[in-house]
């Protein structure tokens, strides 16, 4: 998917063009007061590329910043989230990477490729930094109480850590492996559902009354997350087995599932078998557990867009599935 627009033909619709634009503007926000922050410093910002301002890699900040103009915040605001949104990001990801022993990039500078724990830590107080920076612009800029800044920080933490707690909780394993329907309401709710929603706790500081269409579009996104994560769940199915995590494909199998198909699952962990192959077998399994998904992510995304815009919802979709690592349509 090249862009929102490109893909569906919408050029001459100036709402679609003006978001991704104002996305390119809050970015370029974003890695500018990196670059300040770092400069002088040991380490070295080294200048993003086009694809990493690309659509591609932030669609769902794409989704936010049409969450807010669907509310009828202001310009100049939208562009203020969209860089807060990038902090956020570089923290949550930066914070992922610890724990998967893995990086995923949010900054790029001249450290060596091989630190990626020390380059994850620097993406996560970089990032804090620029919450910090572009958040005191804006209030001195606006004549806006230095107060919020503290209001914005406090508010981001503690939705953030509703997501980080649960996080914390599977560290060590999981002791039982929970029905379908409370993984959705205990697990996926806080680890993405609720994560999702995060993007709306610093406008919530900043603007002074939101219409009821806000909190309908809060919904819309955790949906999104929802089915997100159920996506990212068929996919990692094996490795949440083998790590003893939550996962709901595993308790749909585990409970719902005769018992000869928990067996074979089991056995294909040992084999280290690709999820692909399970799912060849028990067809039926991965079109429920992929319905459940689309059910999710098509219910919210319906919800985010306008009317006019509905014909977005399956090109989003199918994106985001094919992102994830899930093709549709194989069923």
């Amino acid at each position: 998917m090249k862009s929102i627009s490109q893909t569906t033909a919408l050029s001459h619709l100036d709402p679609l063009v003006l978001l991704e634009a104002e996305l390119g503007v809050g970015l370029q926000r974003y890695w500018q007061s990196a670059g300040k922050i770092l400069c002088d410093s040991p380490v070295q910002l080294i200048e993003p590329d086009r694809a990493t301002l690309s659509l591609q890699r932030n669609f769902f900040s794409a989704l936010f910043m049409y969450s807010y103009y669907r509310v009828g915040i202001a310009k100049d605001r939208r562009i203020l989230y969209a860089a807060v949104n990038q902090c956020l990001r570089g923290m949550v990801t930066g914070c992922d990477n610890i724990l998967d022993d893995e990086y995923k990039k949010t900054l790029e500078t001249d450290l060596p490729q091989q630190a990626r724990r020390f380059r994850s830590v620097l993406d996560i107080m970089v990032s804090d930094r620029i919450l910090t920076e572009i958040l005191l612009a804006y209030c001195l800029a606006n004549d806006q109480p230095l107060d919020k800044i503290v209001q914005a920080s406090r508010a981001s933490l503690h939705a953030l850590l509703q997501s980080g707690a649960q996080e914390a909780s599977e560290e060590g394993g999981v002791s039982e492996r929970l029905r379908s329907d409370d993984i959705l309401t205990k697990i996926h709710h806080y680890k993405t559902g609720v994560l999702f929603q995060c993007t709306w706790a610093i406008p919530a500081v900043f603007e002074d009354a939101l219409s009821p269409t806000a909190l309908a579009v809060q919904e819309a996104l955790y949906s999104i997350g929802m089915g997100c994560q159920i996506l990212d769940d068929m996919v990692d199915i094996m490795s949440d087995l083998r790590e003893n995590r939550h996962n709901y494909v595993l308790s749909v199998v585990f409970h719902e599932e005769p018992p000869d198909v928990w067996q074979r699952l089991e056995s294909q962990v040992e084999l280290s078998a690709p999820a692909d192959g399970f799912y060849a077998d028990y067809p039926e399994l991965h079109a429920r557990v992929k319905a459940k998904a689309l059910q999710f992510l098509e219910g919210g995304l319906q919800e985010l867009f306008f009317s006019h815009h509905d014909f977005l919802v399956q090109p989003a979709v199918a994106f985001i599935a094919g992102r994830i690592g899930v093709q549709l349509g194989q069923d």
